[in-house]
């Protein structure tokens, strides 16, 4: 029976235990560049024993990034910068991650603590682009997108192929796809933001065509011995529109897998401001993950709200999920995993620098 401390092995790279730091963007590089606060950021939760490190939202252009702040790898120099992150996860026997994303019609804002106000082109901001358009979010008051054609299509999925195999080149053993929370992947496949008539929008099938694609390319690049995930949302909370819901990502997931996924990180919402999210208590976007493990037999991670570590071993000792993915958590406390470990009785590796913190 697994548990939350067992190891796990995809293709052939085997992870430590199934706690994963779950992509939380800082909103703190400058021109894309990752720097000190990114390396101890991340570094610390390889320190506190996470089984997976991923690196947050990493723009595969310039276009694709939410905010002036975001983390880029549109160029080799953005790889170089983000080598020493991934070479020091990997030394606290963490496997280095990185999320691969495109911001689509939610690009070109400001920061969160800036008031995540829309940025024109005029001004600090930049065109963005969407499946179709022009349609702002999160409102009229916003620059409007620009409908993409076949060659920015095109494009984007080649941005996220160099995008691998900078990271690749970079030291990561994980990749993951974005296309969650309203992203461009996501306006793809949600019929709420995506209302083309050609070979990408309409049907389920073409709606699911572009991720299809840019998973494909990704894992063209990516080393056979190492994992391909994808987070998605798993619903857009929008019950009395048509919309993207648990149905589609039941049917997407098992696609995704031949397209070369080998888990999927299973989140939810972000596509439209006016999702009806339900009161979020503990897990609770976990019922989304095990619906799909269940249906399609693709491994699946598990976040929202997972932060007793009782909590989190039931759903790996309940094959509800495969990882358990903590965000908020781990920004609270980067030593979560250990003091998990103690907690479950779990006799855990510490950093030789803590030994003498442990618990007796």
């Amino acid at each position: 029976m697994a548990t939350l401390f067992s190891p796990m092995t995809i293709r052939d790279t085997e992870i430590r235990n199934r706690v994963m730091m779950s992509p939380m963007c800082q909103y703190s590089a400058e021109n894309g560049f990752a720097d000190d606060w990114h390396r101890v950021h991340l570094g610390s939760r390889a320190v506190g024993g996470a089984g997976v490190v991923m690196v947050e939202a990493t723009a595969v252009e310039p276009r694709g990034r939410i905010s002036p702040g975001d983390l880029g790898i549109w160029s080799d120099e953005h790889a170089d910068a983000l080598t020493p992150i991934a070479e020091f996860v990997r030394s606290q026997g963490a496997t280095p991650a990185i999320q691969l994303a495109h911001a689509g019609r939610k690009a070109s804002t400001s920061r969160p603590w800036e008031g995540r106000e829309p940025l024109f082109p005029d001004g600090d901001g930049w065109e963005t682009i969407a499946p179709s358009g022009p349609y702002p979010y999160p409102d009229a008051e916003a620059p409007p997108t620009r409908e993409m054609d076949h060659d920015d299509i095109e494009t984007v999925i080649e941005a996220f192929r160099d995008a691998a195999r900078r990271a690749r080149d970079a030291g990561f053993e994980i990749a993951e796809v974005h296309a969650a929370h309203g992203y461009l992947l996501h306006e793809f496949l949600s019929p709420v933001s995506n209302d083309r008539d050609d070979e990408y929008g309409g049907s389920f099938e073409n709606r699911a065509r572009l991720v299809r694609e840019v998973t494909s390319a990704v894992r063209e690049v990516w080393p056979d011995d190492s994992p391909v995930f994808v987070r998605i949302s798993a619903t857009d909370w929008l019950p009395d529109r048509e919309s993207w819901d648990l149905e589609g990502s039941i049917r997407l997931a098992p696609l995704l897998a031949e397209a070369g996924a080998d888990l999927i990180d299973v989140s939810s919402g972000g596509t439209h401001p006016d999702q009806q999210l339900e009161k979020p208590g503990p897990g609770y976007q976990v019922p989304f993950a095990e619906s799909i493990r269940l249906e399609t037999d693709v491994p699946v991670a598990a976040v929202g709200k997972i932060t007793d570590p009782t909590h989190a071993d039931a759903l790996v000792r309940n094959d509800r999920a495969d990882l358990a993915a903590l965000g908020r958590e781990l920004l609270r406390n980067p030593y979560w995993t250990l003091e998990a470990a103690h907690e479950l009785g779990v006799d855990l590796e510490w950093p030789v620098q803590y030994r003498r913190g442990r618990f007796e």
